[in-house]
């Protein structure tokens, strides 16, 4: 059976994209932080099934838990960069990409002592629009980038993206697992998709993608994601809160069915990532 990449976007609640227009950022150290604990029941979580994985972690996150990014790195995880601060790609200029690119990996490196060479984009915000933020990546010291969705979406997504890793000038970009019918992508690499449907409907397009495509999948999902518990955020409308909140409770067994039902390891092991 192939191995395939389990990856977590290490941010909080109150980071979330869709979120961002009811939480001003000057208010975020002034909000519960729930992201240690979350954290800290994956790598149990992981540690029980033998799982290993890549940690997209915002450089935010890293300055005030520091301990925690070493707890990942001692569980034999790997460490990669989500940004300093969750800002999408697609809003910075070049100069702030770089900027923010070369915080986050020093940040990072500077507490677990660790290489750093993977980064994935905020919200997959790199499309048609700002495909020079592969170069800007590369200028900053990383080696592969995991930060295209290729399906259609209304905040990401380029679905005429390729669906496999593929060079992007000098710079590897592996992009979430989608399967194809009927013409069209469909998301099978994790994240709400995989809260909304059931998880025979994940479990199916893993498998098919597996078999039909005779290559490793990429799954992703967040921390935020296993807590139902959290503060709810005032202010969203139905469509962003059901997106937001649908099947909490129902993540973290899913999890570990999916843990069960097939293999699992870094980002960095499944894929033949240069230096």
């Amino acid at each position: 059976m192939l191995t395939n990449a389990l990856t977590v976007d290490v941010e909080d609640y109150f980071q979330v994209s869709a979120l961002a227009p009811y939480i001003p950022r000057d208010q975020w150290d002034h909000l519960p932080c729930r992201v240690e604990r979350n954290v800290d029941r994956l790598l149990d979580t992981f540690a029980a099934s033998g799982a290993r994985a890549t940690f997209f972690t915002l450089g935010w996150i890293a300055e005030r838990y520091p301990q925690l990014v070493r707890r990942i790195v001692s569980g034999g995880h790997e460490l990669a960069s989500h940004g300093y601060g969750h800002l999408r790609a697609s809003d910075q200029t070049r100069a702030e990409l770089l900027k923010d690119l070369v915080d986050s990996k020093r940040i990072l490196e500077d507490i677990a002592g660790v290489a750093v060479r993977g980064y994935r984009a905020p919200s997959f915000s790199i499309g048609k629009q700002n495909l020079w933020a592969f170069e800007t990546i590369r200028e900053a010291g990383y080696s592969y980038s995991s930060s295209v969705y290729p399906v259609a979406h209304d905040h990401y997504g380029m679905p005429d993206a390729p669906r496999f890793p593929y060079r992007a000038g000098d710079l590897l970009e592996i992009p979430i697992t989608t399967v194809t019918m009927l013409g069209r992508n469909l998301p099978a690499g994790g994240g709400g998709y995989f809260r909304l449907l059931p998880y025979a409907v994940s479990r199916w397009t893993i498998d098919r993608f597996m078999r039909v495509e005779k290559a490793p999948a990429v799954f992703y999902m967040h921390p935020w994601e296993i807590d139902p518990a959290q503060p709810r955020v005032p202010g969203p409308g139905l469509k962003t809160r059901f997106r937001h909140y649908v099947n909490l409770r129902r993540t973290e067994p899913r999890l570990s069915r999916l843990l069960r039902d097939f293999r699992w390891d870094r980002m960095d092991r499944v894929f033949p990532v240069p230096s």
